[in-house]
């Protein structure tokens, strides 16, 4: 372990009890020992076209590409497991809501681990793990031992999103956070994309077993090509471990008005994503439509707009600014929502392109907005986005299939509609909080 220094300078021959003015050691010390007073201190961290930032982007992307995939390896597949397991819509969909449930009940624990150990070693973990229960995943024996297998995945890579957020809040600069952000989130957005074409064709021709087998190794190839381009981190302070001080800091987090709404609109923008995505695949297989189960799966394709919306929120947040870009977002999910209740093939995957584009700008403002605000503990701050999130697409997934045997696509679209409206209500009380304290500020000065 290395002796803490005292900040004094030490100069080569000279007595211990020598008083050594600081003009003397300024004269006589070497650049590495003392640093000029007039020189001010590097920003190291990464910025677009900085070194590093083009290595780093592509391993978050990947990384993100994998947690979809896997996450939500399942969801296109619903209609032939619940044929293989004689199973309804509603029993089936609980192999992602376990999924997602239990991400969102470990992100939090996992987080403390990732704030001791660091963000590399976290998601390298969390990565590995997914990926191996992965590939068992295909030999479920019944649809409780694939719920089962599904829920492990889930925890398993609770340890990724939250470490990634912290990682790219630590080693980005503030002013690319957004479009760091926004990069990382279009790679869930290529992943979910992807995983769910590639299984429907797949699973086409030989089954869901060996579409979901698939994509494992897709992901095995994902995983590793993210831990041999990351860099390391150089700006990481391990924390600590102690149940006292995680408490202290969340109970910090929850108490911050602002993370407190970021927090809520995360998980009902996840709530309209995982009720509609989850029951797309019903409705389309039944008449008028009746398609085959590689063309639901190329429906995913829409996925590539939401990678587009995300990767240009940054941008969206300059323009109108964080509120401005949730309304915009909250307005598009809406017409999504409405254009999709035609029963015309191209009017619903119209309105699939609208909810994705506006739910991934929302999820990419949120959640930027999440690392953005915490100033300490920002594992934890994104931890608690992070489950609430996910508990959000846990939630739309079970519901949202409730609602459609309740009331058909209808009933999921009213399900969407009411969570758009929460987002839309929150943003309007932050907006009026917002004004309330700068007039208060105005008034102290």
């Amino acid at each position: 372990m290395p002796s803490a220094s005292t900040g004094a300078s030490t100069i080569v021959g000279a007595s211990a009890a020598t008083a050594v003015r600081p003009e003397a050691a300024r004269a006589h010390a070497t650049s590495a020992e003392v640093a000029p007073l007039d020189v001010v201190p590097v920003d190291s961290r990464m910025t677009p076209g900085g070194p590093g930032y083009r290595r780093m982007s592509l391993a978050l992307f990947l990384a993100g590409v994998a947690t979809f995939a896997l996450l939500y390896s399942t969801q296109a597949l619903l209609p032939l497991i619940s044929g293989d397991f004689g199973v309804t819509a509603s029993t089936a969909s609980w192999t992602v809501s376990a999924a997602t449930g239990a991400l969102a009940l470990f992100v939090l624990p996992l987080s403390a681990l990732s704030e001791r150990f660091g963000r590399r070693t976290l998601m390298t973990a969390s990565l590995a793990i997914a990926v191996a229960v992965g590939l068992l995943v295909p030999f479920a024996p019944s649809v409780g031992w694939l719920v089962a297998l599904r829920a492990v995945q889930g925890a398993a890579l609770a340890g990724l999103p939250v470490s990634a957020m912290a990682y790219l809040a630590e080693e980005v600069r503030p002013k690319a956070l957004i479009t760091a952000i926004g990069l990382f989130v279009a790679g869930n957005s290529v992943g979910g994309m992807s995983g769910r074409v590639i299984t429907g064709w797949v699973a086409q021709e030989w089954g869901w077993r060996v579409a979901v087998g698939v994509l494992g190794l897709i992901a095995v190839g994902c995983a590793v090509a993210f831990r041999l381009l990351l860099p390391a981190p150089k700006h990481f302070k391990a924390g600590s471990l102690r149940p006292a001080v995680l408490a202290r800091t969340v109970r910090g987090h929850l108490a911050n008005p602002l993370l407190r709404r970021l927090y809520a609109i995360g998980a009902l923008f996840m709530t309209v994503f995982g009720a509609v995505y989850t029951v797309i695949g019903y409705r389309l297989t039944e008449a008028p439509f009746s398609l085959p189960q590689g063309i639901i799966g190329s429906v995913f394709l829409v996925y590539l707009v939401g990678a587009v919306s995300a990767s240009t929120a940054g941008r969206l947040v300059g323009r109108l600014g964080r509120r401005g870009a949730l309304y915009l977002a909250g307005g598009t999910t809406t017409a999504g929502l409405l254009v999709s209740l035609a029963d015309s093939l191209p009017l619903i995957l119209l309105g699939l392109v609208l909810i994705t584009a506006g739910f991934f700008a929302g999820h990419a403002v949120a959640s930027s907005s999440v690392s953005h605000t915490a100033k300490e503990g920002r594992a934890q701050a994104s931890a608690l986005y992070q489950s609430a999130y996910y508990l959000g697409s846990s939630a739309g997934g079970t519901l949202g299939a409730v609602a459609f045997h309740a009331g058909g696509w209808a009933g999921t679209v009213a399900l969407g509609l009411l969570a758009v409206l929460g987002v839309v209500t929150i943003t309007v009380v932050g907006s009026h909080a917002a004004r309330t304290q700068r007039r208060l500020v105005a008034v102290q000065h």
